[in-house]
């Protein structure tokens, strides 16, 4: 996961059309820590032409605000310039997956 300090580049990334996946986290979350490598993991085995990113919120809170955040872990996925999906703190990651399959099908195949 590219750890992004920078809203403009990551708002250049999302308007490339280009599947997109932003992982907020923070410091001191044990959850954050623990799904961040199953969820890096699995995109990166199931969907080659994902970008991944990560923000820190307690960090880099002027990004944080502008995706309305506002509990970590938060996962959001951008198809097509648009937010498709946005999960929170408790998630299965193979249902996940499931999930982002038929739409990263339609969009990126």
């Amino acid at each position: 996961m590219i750890q992004t300090k920078n809203l403009q580049s990551l708002s250049d990334s999302i308007n490339t059309g280009e599947p997109v996946l932003i992982y907020f986290s923070g410091e001191n979350c044990s959850v954050c820590k623990v799904l961040k490598p199953k969820i890096e993991e699995s995109i990166k085995s199931n969907f080659s032409k994902f970008t991944m990113y990560e923000v820190k919120t307690d960090i880099h809170k002027e990004i944080t605000s502008h995706f309305t955040v506002f509990s970590i872990p938060t996962i959001l996925v951008f198809f097509d310039k648009k937010e498709f999906f946005r999960k929170g703190r408790n998630l299965s990651v193979p249902l996940f997956i499931e999930e982002i399959r038929r739409p990263y099908n339609l969009m990126c195949e």
